[in-house]
């Protein structure tokens, strides 16, 4: 008798086993926002190493579970474009607990490193933009190794108005140093030495992307007298309302002016839906990847909103105007074009 069940305990063992092993695989970070009752956030991994998900919030709560085999950086977007990172690994479990109207404060708890960048943000939530560049710089230095460098090098010194990319690429080589095994690292400063170069009187770097619409799009497509990219996103009222003004401009002077926009949005439908809406006739980039998407990082657009005036040859004329300094430029050109 006890022979006879030696199989079915057998069997029940190994799918017990192999249930747990399952488990074991998966990523899970969940959480509560006061003040964020109901709506939806979005987390992606760093460096494109994972999708964009949706992820919803009930009643403050908010559940994302994920198979992981690598620790992976990963980055929450808020409905404001709060972005906080935290660390996943393959079988863990990180608790969020935080006020949606000090997102910054947010306590991530569950792997070591998560907790620091807590403590990190805690200590520096007071602190003006120049401040906070000036402690990512000490930390970085104090802790080259740590999973959220290269993060916060992005974050801090080249998605900000007036980008310091020497800065980032000294700070990125006491990180390639740490992390040798980090090939994207090199690929990462050669980028931004490049970038260096990319100033009023030099030459748009050559591109290559696909519009909203699958149409492609080349840098040499920008051969009128006065060419225009535009960085902007369906929930920045900056930007949609230079969308808008510079609209009116093409509209007018359609013949001697061409227009390129990158759209920061997560969702590539919605923002096709929005262009189709609003008839917007130029090309629109918007892959879901918001600051991953690579025509940015191609450019050197860093902020949002944000723009470049390009003339016939590729020459950059202007970077990074406001609303009325960027449709003022455009006038001067037009008039100074025979």
């Amino acid at each position: 008798m006890k022979k006879s069940l030696l199989p079915f305990y057998f069997l029940t063992f190994l799918l017990l086993v192999t249930a747990c092993s399952g488990d074991r695989i998966n990523f899970l970070a969940e959480g509560d926002f006061k003040g964020f009752n109901e709506g939806e956030l979005y987390i992606y991994g760093n460096e494109g190493t994972h999708a964009l998900d949706t992820v919803a919030v009930v009643k403050g709560h908010f559940h994302y579970e994920i198979p992981l085999e690598d620790t992976t950086l990963f980055v929450m977007v808020f409905p404001n474009f709060t972005e906080l990172p935290f660390l996943g690994a393959k079988g863990a479990t990180v608790k969020v607990e935080g006020d949606a109207t000090h997102l910054r404060e947010t306590s991530i708890k569950g792997i070591r490193e998560n907790e620091e960048m807590t403590a990190f943000r805690s200590k520096t939530s007071g602190q003006t933009p120049p401040e906070l560049a000036r402690s990512v710089a000490t930390f970085i230095q104090e802790h080259p190794a740590s999973p959220f460098a290269t993060y916060l090098i992005r974050r801090h010194f080249v998605q900000v108005p007036n980008p310091d990319y020497q800065q980032a690429v000294t700070l990125l080589r006491l990180v390639q140093k740490a992390r040798p095994d980090q090939k994207q690292i090199a690929t990462l400063i050669q980028q931004l030495q490049g970038l260096q170069a990319l100033k009023v009187g030099g030459k748009l770097p050559t591109f290559t992307a696909t519009d909203v619409n699958g149409r492609q799009v080349r840098s040499s497509d920008l051969n009128a007298q006065v060419n225009v990219i535009t960085v902007w996103a369906s929930w920045n009222y900056e930007s949609t309302a230079l969308q808008r003004r510079l609209q009116t401009t093409y509209n007018w002077h359609k013949d001697q002016i061409k227009v390129l926009s990158v759209c920061l949005d997560a969702d590539a439908k919605d923002c096709r839906r929005r262009v189709e809406r609003d008839s917007v006739k130029w090309s629109t980039i918007c892959d879901g990847r918001m600051w991953d998407t690579p025509l940015l990082r191609q450019t050197g657009l860093s902020y949002l909103p944000d723009n470049i005036i390009i003339d016939a040859q590729g020459k950059i004329i202007a970077h990074t105007l406001n609303n009325n300094d960027l449709n003022t430029k455009i006038e001067e050109l037009l008039k100074k074009t025979p």
